[in-house]
């Protein structure tokens, strides 16, 4: 579930830029990476508090971007005490193997409601390519971009055991960036 977030982020990261420059710094007090998913037919919602990357974008030349997006584990929150605790563990996340997960895409494509970009995610040692639709506004050196994706949580070996089917937990799991950046 949380895995998907990450991919989502980190697409969200590339498509911020700017007319003025190429390199850009993510602002993460204005940046949230969150994700949703369903538990025992109630809907959740999360957020992971710690993020970070690298993003290279011209609008001039969209096809040139290239993103890296950083995504801390352990950091995944939703206020559930009970799920908080048991993310990090084996089953779900397991952040004592896999601490990280990355998003790293290359070339962002005009669409008709914004942009597009495709990249690797890798979640739990799961590669898999993934295409991140979102929108971007530039006011000078400032950059707001907004996406959202849908991911298959057990795509990634997320939801060991007990929790491999659907019984429990959804296998659809939504990730919302929301990323804001500065021109360096």
């Amino acid at each position: 579930m949380t895995a998907r977030t990450m991919s989502l982020a980190a697409m969200l990261c590339l498509a911020a830029g700017s007319a003025s420059a190429a390199s850009w710094t993510i602002d993460p007090a204005s940046s949230h990476l969150a994700f949703s998913g369903e538990q025992t037919g109630e809907a959740f919602r999360g957020e992971f508090k710690k993020f970070s990357g690298s993003i290279d974008f011209d609008p001039a030349q969209p096809a040139a971007a290239h993103v890296a997006i950083t995504v801390d584990m352990a950091s995944a929150a939703t206020g559930d005490t009970q799920r908080d605790e048991a993310m990090p563990q084996v089953d779900w996340f397991d952040t004592a193997q896999f601490a990280t997960a990355t998003f790293v895409a290359t070339g962002f494509e005009k669409t008709a409601t914004g942009y597009s970009t495709s990249g690797k995610l890798t979640v739990r040692g799961a590669t898999l390519d993934v295409t991140l639709p979102f929108t971007l506004a530039i006011d000078g050196a400032t950059a707001h971009a907004k996406g959202h994706v849908q991911l298959t949580r057990t795509a990634f070996g997320i939801g060991q055991g007990p929790w491999a089917t659907d019984q429990w937990v959804a296998f659809a799991v939504g990730v919302d960036v929301d990323l804001v950046a500065h021109a360096k």
